[in-house]
């Protein structure tokens, strides 16, 4: 800790996972290292927005929930993404807008409700030392994280945040918009890639009109949907890069959409890649929930992207 951080935080109870993750670590997929970042893009960066946060500030990425935390000093906070039943001293935190906590104070999270990840962001941000130019967190990578080394969460854990964080107030709260149901159908755009014209017809057809349902087979690497079996010409292909999102078929012929963790090449044929936000739509499912792929072209998904990116300056 340096005299740019205080703790703000200390880890009464951890649950199954806690990382944190800014935006990603970019540049150095030709060493070898996965992006890491916010498996839910959109929950991490509406967060950060209502603490009054740029842009890349890290936050903390809860999974299936079971975290406490103790305020070590008053702050502001906002929690967005999933709805993990969080409390503030045994009361329901409000979600999806700033919320000022005092020191003392427990801020304690149940268990899903609606979505898989919760993001919880400080005002001013929360600090920690970049690994390769970034603190996000892979556990299978030991980079990045509160202490460097790709560590989830343990109790008695102390988090650092930025000196003078809870004097920041940012976007009082998320329109309902923005506020996505997880719990119906997820309907995924997907960008067709340079194998998809080596798939069957039947397969192709199924891939786009048949439901698909998340495995419990999934983590931050990616996961893996069950439904129709996929038929490609090609067997196998020469190892190659790999991108958020890419829609993997292994011989088995049930998909694998790749997140933030996943590796840097794979020789499996793909259908393509879900946009950033349809991964991150993704990154929410329970294992058994439904989801449909459908087809998209870059220039639409440039533009979501954009819209999204704009709506969170407004």
């Amino acid at each position: 800790m340096n005299q740019y951080t205080v703790i703000g935080l200390r880890v009464q109870r951890a649950g199954p996972l806690a990382l944190l993750q800014d935006a990603g670590r970019f540049g150095v997929r030709r060493l070898g290292v996965t992006q890491g970042g916010p498996a839910d893009l959109h929950g991490w960066a509406w967060a950060n927005r209502l603490a009054g946060n740029a842009w890349g500030t890290p936050a903390l990425e809860v999974t299936f929930g079971g975290l406490a935390l103790v305020a070590e000093r008053d702050l502001t906070i906002a929690v967005a993404g999933a709805d993990l039943a969080a409390t503030l001293d045994g009361e329901p935190l409000a979600l999806w807008q700033s919320v000022p906590i005092k020191e003392g104070q427990t801020l304690a999270f149940g268990t899903p409700r609606n979505g898989l990840r919760a993001y919880l962001a400080v005002a001013g941000g929360f600090r920690a030392e970049p690994v390769l130019g970034s603190v996000s967190c892979v556990v299978r990578e030991g980079l990045g994280g509160f202490d460097g080394h790709g560590a989830k969460l343990t109790a008695g854990d102390r988090l650092a945040v930025t000196p003078g964080a809870g004097e920041r107030v940012g976007r009082e709260a998320a329109s309902v918009p923005e506020q996505p149901d997880y719990t119906g159908p997820a309907s995924l755009a997907l960008l067709p890639g340079a194998q998809v014209a080596d798939f069957t017809g039947a397969s192709l057809y199924a891939a786009f009109n048949r439901p698909w349902r998340v495995d419990d087979r999934a983590d931050r690497m990616g996961v893996r949907l069950t439904g129709p079996r996929l038929s490609c010409r090609i067997g196998s292909l020469i190892s190659e890069g790999i991108g958020l999102g890419a829609v993997q078929v292994p011989p088995d012929g049930q998909p694998i959409a790749l997140l933030n963790d996943r590796q840097t090449i794979g020789g499996y044929p793909r259908l393509g890649a879900l946009t950033p936000l349809a991964a991150s739509r993704l990154a929410q499912c329970l294992p058994g929930q439904a989801v449909r792929l459908v087809a998209t072209t870059g220039e639409r998904a440039l533009g979501d992207y954009r819209y999204f990116r704009r709506s969170l300056e407004r």
